[in-house]
């Protein structure tokens, strides 16, 4: 028995101006791409356990992963994808770790032109897919995989139990012991990436229905909240159900598609995040500083590198400075002409320097100025650390060089490279302890939360003109099909 798995993910925020070429992915091709993902919390972990299990030789032409960004190189796209496809032929089954939400240079819809593509290399073959629970559905997608299961959380917590859950069903199928099929329902609803938290509100209780549908003996059901930052037909929510395929269980599996669908859109109005003026959000934040032992979370999400953000806009550093906010520990900060400059200057020099608002947003017609700042370098590393909370347990994580620049009201955290927030690791590299300072201000918006929220004393969502903003009215959505909701009201 031979089984493909293969992982390419990418969630592309179109309006993006970070660039995402092949070394973006930091790919790895064969037994490095398996081994690279052997006791990692990915879906391709999952798969590799289970495949070894069932004594299966395995197939593994490549692992790669790049942070959102704007659409995939053309070259990238065709090299990545062709060595999956490559592969297919002779397989007897075929799991694939993707998005969902990955646009490329020549291809609206990459996970399903890839599918559509690795069906016709190895027709017949069970092909099982996993997804993020932002992907955006096409017909593709569900015409090209005969298993489709995605995440039940976000923050993502249950990466591997996905894989587990969608290998699972297709070694069932292998071993000819069930048939499936997939429906689905997509909505013309455009969510909010802040209200997709599965932590609470209407995401949450759609996906519990998701769960209580499983319970009924429903193979699989995933609520896909979408990705709306992406310039295409439909970056919209979608139930998909993974059913059996009989007459009664392909009924059921539309049924439990359009009962779940119905409720999201009852309560599509709790889809949509209205921010709120930054001045009110810090002021706020100030106020419940006032006693405080434990910092107050700022969370830049307007500049949010995971939904394909800059991470160098200094709109809300700015903004908290000139409302007299101090005590500031902020990270990470992406500006490698900075840290060129601080690691020529030396550990205990004092330096002059523009900061930040250097990556032009050209798709949303803003160009911002650096922020001239005076401060003292504390403290140079590496910028390398392992990830210790929930979401990519132990993955060695490198920002590039890392500079800690002190410049009296706030500590920065300047990096070479984009990053999320993922872990203590970010400040502790350079001596930082986050939570001992009154705020702490993150460029984040979901992925901090298991790891810092516990050391807060209080949260507030800080938005501004960035390409990760909620403020839809910043994007000029050309591809979009109308209506949909909230660009239109109906």
């Amino acid at each position: 028995m031979k089984i493909l798995i293969a992982r390419l993910n990418h969630e592309t925020n179109t309006f993006s101006p970070v660039p995402t070429p092949l070394e973006a992915f930091a790919p790895s091709y064969g037994e490095a791409a398996c081994r690279d993902n052997l006791g990692m919390r990915t879906a391709m972990a999952a798969f590799i356990d289970l495949a070894q299990i069932a004594g299966a030789t395995l197939v593994t032409p490549v692992s790669a992963m790049a942070n959102p960004s704007g659409p995939v190189q053309a070259q990238a796209y065709d090299d990545l994808t062709e060595r999956i496809v490559n592969a297919a032929p002779g397989c007897d089954a075929i799991l694939l770790d993707l998005h969902g939400a990955m646009v490329a240079e020549n291809s609206a819809d990459g996970e399903g032109d890839l599918l559509a593509r690795v069906r016709a290399a190895a027709p017949g073959v069970p092909i099982g897919v996993a997804l993020d629970l932002h992907g955006n559905i096409t017909q593709k997608i569900i015409d090209n995989a005969d298993v489709v299961v995605g995440f039940k959380t976000y923050p993502h917590v249950d990466m591997y139990e996905t894989g587990e859950h969608a290998g699972r069903l297709l070694l069932a199928m292998l071993q000819g012991q069930a048939r499936y099929t997939v429906r689905w329902h997509q909505l013309p609803l455009m969510s909010h990436t802040l209200r997709s938290t599965t932590l609470n509100g209407a995401m949450l209780r759609a996906v519990q229905s998701a769960r209580d549908a499983e319970c009924e003996d429903v193979p699989a059901v995933t609520v896909f909240a979408g990705f709306s930052l992406a310039d295409i037909e439909a970056p919209c929510v979608s139930v998909v159900v993974t059913g059996a395929a009989t007459p009664q269980g392909v009924a059921a599996a539309q049924d439990v598609a359009d009962r779940i669908a119905e409720q999201i859109w009852a309560d599509r109005a709790q889809f949509v995040y209205d921010s709120e003026p930054l001045a009110s959000s810090l002021a706020r934040a100030q106020a419940l500083a006032v006693g405080a032992s434990r910092p107050v979370l700022l969370l830049d999400h307007s500049d949010n590198c995971m939904s394909g953000g800059t991470c160098d806009t200094m709109d809300v550093l700015q903004a908290a400075l000139s409302q007299g906010l101090q005590d500031i520990a902020v990270g990470p900060l992406c500006d490698a002409q900075a840290v060129q400059a601080l690691v020529q200057a030396g550990i205990g020099a004092e330096v002059s320097i523009a900061l930040g608002n250097k990556v032009a947003l050209t798709q949303l017609g803003i160009v911002k100025q650096p922020m001239p700042v005076r401060g003292t370098v504390r403290a140079i590393s590496d910028g390398e650390y392992t990830v210790t909370g929930p979401i990519y347990t132990g993955q060695r994580c490198c920002m590039g060089r890392t500079v800690l620049l002190d410049i009296g009201v706030a500590r920065i955290v300047v990096t070479e490279r984009p990053h999320e927030p993922w872990d203590l690791g970010v400040f502790q590299c350079v001596g930082v302890d986050p939570g001992a300072h009154r705020f702490l201000l993150l460029k984040s918006r979901m992925y901090c939360r298991p790891v810092f929220e516990p050391l807060a004393h209080a949260l507030v969502e800080c938005d501004s003109p960035g390409v990760t903003s909620s403020d839809y009215a910043l994007f000029p959505f050309a591809q979009v099909k109308h209506p949909v909701f909230p660009l239109d009201q109906f």
